[in-house]
Order: structure tokens, then C-alpha cells, then sequence
């Protein structure tokens, strides 16, 4: 006598179970704990040790919003973007004479960007500070004639120290962007019968952006940074302007802490500024754009809401 069994089923009409479920066990990492503990108790030796200073950590908010550190961060700006304006400007014109078939302009754009970025920015300062000791008067003819001290104002003396040097980097950069973008466009626009200086505006800058912004925002914020150097040519900036209240208060360190907290601002600012802007160049050359840091919060918000740690 046989018995048939259904294959679906057990031996008493039930249906067999199903495998056991596999119980994952992570994997255990000391060393993030003792790295993290190692990290932790330095930076609260740190905090300690500028506890036990003698620091009036009160003169810092006394100060914060001074007329005169206020002034100094608007020069601080304004330096920061006349700089930058001179150095963009440049980097294109330089990066297109580098790039050019011309032996002369190509030479003289690589003598230019070999020079200024072979010398410190300070001494360029410098150098454009005192050459009133080699020059008495300036004198360019019909058009201006005047004391070379008259001329040369701190204003423009830091313009010139800071753009002229920032000009040669973004050469480098303008020049990569544009070496990005595939020849063959180039060579159909010109058999299209645009011009060149109409296929670099249309074609090629627009597509060499995606290329120049990041490294150029990056620039910016070394600028507002580099910007506090021109404290040596007796220009009003932020550091500067810091210094001589803290000489006149007796709070030196307190004031350079004030600085520095100052700086920190504008360039927590740039940085968002620099994000949105890359975003914004990067529409068409990637599937998905990266979220915004309101588009992060939201979701991490609406995760903690869900079971499960936000899965469905």
C-alpha cells in the first residue's frame, strides 16, 4: 500500500516551514571607540588649557558688532570682491592668450602667470607699496600726472597685490575649463561659420563653467582669507582694524579670537553660496542634482517620523 504525499505539504498536512531567518551580527570596531575617546579627550585638553588663560572672553562680545570691526569687514568684502573681479577678469584673458596659436601672446601669458604665482603674494604687496621710493611721480602723459604717493593709495595698492597674483591662478583654471570641452564642438561651430571669439562665448565658456566654478569658488574664499595680508600696506581691514583695538584696549588676543570668529562667518557663507552655485552648473551633466542642505534636514526630520528608521 502506498500513500502519496503532497510535495507542498508535511507529513501531517501542514506546510513545512520555511528557513530559519539568518541573525547578523555586526561586527564590533574597537578601534572607532578608542579613536573616538583618543579624539574627545584631546580636544577637551585643549578647551581646558585656553580655560586656565588669562582670557577675557567678555570684551569679545563687547566688540563683536563695533563700528570699526564693522567697517573692517565691509573693506574686508569689498576687497575680497574688487580682488577677485580683477583676478577673473585676468584669468580669462590670460587663459585665452595661453591657449592661443600666436607665439608672442602665448609667451608673454606664460612669462605672466611663471612670475606671480613664483612670488609670495606679501611681497608683491610690498613691492607695490614702496616702489614710491623708486618712482616720484607718476606720469602717463595728457592723461595723469601725480605724486606716486597720491597715487598709490592703500586701496590700490592692495588691488593690485591681491588681483594682479589671483589673476595668474585663475588662468590655470579658466584654461583646464576650457580644455575640458571636446574639440569637436569647437571645430562644428566653426564650420557652422560662427567666429571665435563668438564659439568661446556661446559654446565653450557656458560648458567650461562646470569645470571652473568649484576651484574657483574655493579661490574666493582663499581671497577673503588672503585679504587680511594687506594689513601691511596700512589698509583698514578686518585684521587691522582688530589690532589697533586691541592695542588700545588691552585685549590683543581677544580681538585676534574676535577676527577669527569674524572670518569663520564669511567663510561659512561663501561655502553655501559656493555649494548652490556648483549646483546650479552641474543641471544637465548628472541624472539626479544633489540635494540642498533644507532638502537634508527635511528628510531626516520625516525619517525619524517613520518605523523602522524610515523604511516603507
Amino acid at each position: 500500500m502506498t500513500v502519496d504525499i503532497d510535495k507542498t505539504t508535511g507529513p501531517d498536512g501542514r506546510p513545512p516551514a520555511g528557513p530559519e531567518a539568518i541573525k547578523a551580527i555586526p561586527v564590533r570596531h574597537y578601534g572607532r571607540y578608542v579613536t573616538a575617546v583618543i579624539a574627545l579627550a584631546l580636544l577637551g585638553s585643549i578647551i581646558y588649557a585656553f580655560s586656565q588663560g588669562k582670557i577675557n572672553w567678555g570684551a569679545i562680545p563687547d566688540y563683536f558688532f563695533n563700528d570699526r570691526i564693522l567697517a573692517g569687514v565691509g573693506n574686508t568684502l569689498l576687497l575680497t570682491v574688487l580682488a577677485m573681479a580683477i583676478g577673473i577678469v585676468g584669468g580669462i584673458v590670460l587663459a585665452v592668450m595661453r591657449l592661443s596659436r600666436n607665439p608672442v601672446t602665448s609667451a608673454i601669458a606664460w612669462f605672466y602667470i611663471w612670475f606671480f604665482r613664483g612670488t609670495p603674494v606679501l611681497v608683491q604687496l610690498i613691492v607695490w607699496f614702496n616702489l614710491g621710493l623708486v618712482f616720484e611721480y607718476i606720469n602717463l602723459g595728457p592723461f595723469y600726472r601725480d605724486e606716486w604717493s597720491d597715487f598709490m593709495t592703500p586701496l590700490l595698492t592692495a588691488l593690485l597685490g591681491l588681483g594682479l597674483n589671483e589673476a595668474a591662478y585663475m588662468a590655470e583654471i579658466c584654461r583646464a575649463g576650457l580644455l575640458s570641452v571636446d574639440e569637436g564642438q569647437t571645430e562644428a561651430s566653426h564650420a557652422l561659420g560662427m567666429s571665435h571669439a563668438k564659439t568661446l562665448r556661446r559654446i565653450v565658456i557656458p560648458q567650461a563653467m562646470r569645470v571652473i566654478v568649484p576651484p574657483t569658488g574655493n579661490e574666493v574664499i582663499n581671497m577673503l582669507k588672503t585679504t587680511s595680508l594687506v594689513s601691511v600696506v596700512q589698509f583698514s581691514e578686518l585684521l587691522r582694524v582688530a589690532q589697533d583695538i586691541g592695542q588700545t584696549s588691552g585685549s590683543p588676543a581677544e580681538m585676534l579670537f574676535l577676527a577669527a570668529a569674524w572670518y569663520l562667518m564669511l567663510t561659512s557663507v561663501f561655502s553655501v553660496g559656493q555649494y548652490y552655485l556648483e549646483r546650479h552648473y552641474a543641471r544637465g551633466s548628472t541624472r539626479q542634482l544633489p540635494p540642498t542642505p533644507i532638502q537634508k534636514v527635511k528628510a531626516n526630520l520625516l525619517s525619524l517620523g517613520r518605523p523602522n528608521g524610515g523604511q516603507a
